[in-house]
């Protein structure tokens, strides 16, 4: 059954959100929505932080505790269509979630979760206890993004669509791989039988026109689209040929570490190494197949007695960007195969990638976060956003509905869509088959659309193109 959101987003044009914290995520997420012509509120305790973003944004800001009934009153929480509690205190996100819904009858609330003392225990986020619509949890976003990494060898982002039935994944091309220097359409030829579609190119941080002519450099950073099967035939494609992953180590205990290891101890051989004498101690009574290390990540000497030459995945996850980036390139330079490193800084990410340093993927938590929270905010049908290269693009995933009166979508060919310029239909999903879209492709009720947007800005007319008519509710 279509969700009552689809309707009520059918007719409002503009929303009244309210953001509790103005960190990074709080921040961010303020500038997306606002620049999207919603009607942004947010709170916080620092006027600092506050005076700066109503002097770049045009947004309203209040200065308070986001969990006081009277603070949240002067937000004008009662117009309000949803509140988004994304400050760093788990307790303060709950409480401000709590008092919207039960003094103000707030129809949607979302929370970041960190502790999985929480997490762990989804009963309680009912609106008879803690009323919370949607969780999100930084630590499983990330977990899942590695994971999905070291999975496929070589693969800078795997993000899943259509309940996994298809990924979108990021690559580089390397100098000495099959495909530099071929077009498009003489890569397509070359793997017939593959079912995969390149849904866009950046070169130079511009994004690339898509024709049979277009040829693959290098340096391209390209997202091609396949189901879960066909992604390493792709990957070794564009690579050398990758062997899989075996060998993990992970610098960083804290939680992201800890998930981390949790998912991954029984599939690989994990290592973990914290500088905290407790924290290692923990983590090790509660790990089963997880070595565990006390001492510093970057210390050449316990790399080396480690057998970093011998790992292929080193992932640097502690709550220091820093540290992260020079343990990673310490861990290259002594021989591993393939580098992670969480990143909370934009600047360095853009640093990392603007300069070639020697780091292969970097993983956001902010950005997992944001794309997380986007994908209960849009309107129409749309059931998975991804924020990609630093919340300039986006890749959703819309479902259609209604018939050929009722939509814009259903009924109709690929190629007789308007599409917004930079709007690209990479999959369709049909009862959870992955059909190959070429302009004659039909459009199907309930079929599963995956877009690439290359310019964020365009998400209104994509959104207005999966709206359905009035009539269809009839």
């Amino acid at each position: 059954m279509l969700s009552a959101w689809v309707v009520t987003k059918q007719y409002r044009v503009i929303m009244n959100i309210l953001i509790i914290g103005a960190g990074h995520v709080g921040a961010t997420l303020a500038e997306n929505l606002a620049h999207e012509q919603n009607n942004i509120t947010i709170i916080d305790t620092r006027e600092d932080i506050l005076h700066e973003l109503q002097d770049r944004l045009d947004i309203r800001t209040i200065a308070g505790h986001g969990g006081h009934p009277e603070i949240q009153r002067q937000a004008g929480i009662e117009d309000m269509d949803m509140i988004i509690a994304v400050t760093d205190t788990d307790e303060d996100n709950m409480i401000a979630c709590q008092v919207a819904y039960s003094l103000f009858q707030t129809p949607t609330k979302i929370a970041r979760i960190h502790s999985r003392n929480y997490l762990d225990f989804p009963a309680l986020f009912t609106n008879k206890a803690i009323p919370i619509d949607f969780l999100i949890s930084p630590e499983r976003l990330v977990t899942h993004n590695v994971r999905r990494l070291i999975e496929h060898p070589g693969a800078l982002q795997v993000l899943d669509f259509a309940d996994s039935a298809v990924q979108l994944v990021a690559v580089k091309p390397h100098y000495s791989g099959h495909v530099v220097g071929k077009s498009l359409a003489a890569l397509y030829q070359d793997m017939q039988g593959v079912n995969t579609r390149v849904a866009a190119i950046y070169r130079n941080n511009e994004s690339v026109p898509l024709t049979e002519s277009t040829l693959i450099e290098s340096n391209d950073e390209i997202f091609f689209i396949a189901p879960e099967s066909d992604i390493q035939d792709v990957l070794n494609k564009m690579q050398r040929v990758n062997s899989p992953y075996r060998r993990v180590m992970i610098a960083g205990g804290g939680n992201i570490g800890f998930c981390l290891a949790l998912a991954l101890e029984q599939d690989f051989q994990v290592k973990i190494i914290d500088h905290n004498r407790e924290r290692a101690n923990f983590i090790a009574q509660r790990l089963d197949a997880t070595t565990v290390l006390w001492g510093d990540s970057s210390d050449r000497q316990l790399l080396v007695e480690e057998g970093i030459d011998h790992m292929d995945v080193f992932c640097a996850v502690t709550n220091d960007d820093e540290a992260n980036i020079m343990s990673c390139l310490q861990a290259k330079r002594l021989g591993v195969r393939h580098t992670v490193a969480l990143i909370t800084r934009t600047a360095y990410v853009e640093l990392i990638e603007g300069e070639g340093i020697d780091i292969d993927a970097v993983i956001s938590p902010q950005q997992a976060t944001i794309g997380s929270i986007l994908t209960h905010i849009r309107r129409g049908d749309v059931v998975n956003v991804h924020s990609l290269r630093r919340g300039a693009a986006e890749a959703i995933e819309a479902v259609a509905h209604g018939d050929r009166k009722t939509s814009k979508v259903v009924g109709r060919a690929v190629g007789e869509l308007k599409l917004p310029s930079g709007a690209t239909i990479v999959a369709i999903v049909r009862e959870g088959q992955v059909l190959t879209v070429h302009p004659e492709t039909m459009i199907a009720s309930k079929d599963h659309i995956v877009m690439f947007l290359a310019e964020k800005r365009r998400i209104r007319e994509v959104e207005r193109l999966f709206q359905v008519d009035v009539s269809y509710f009839e």
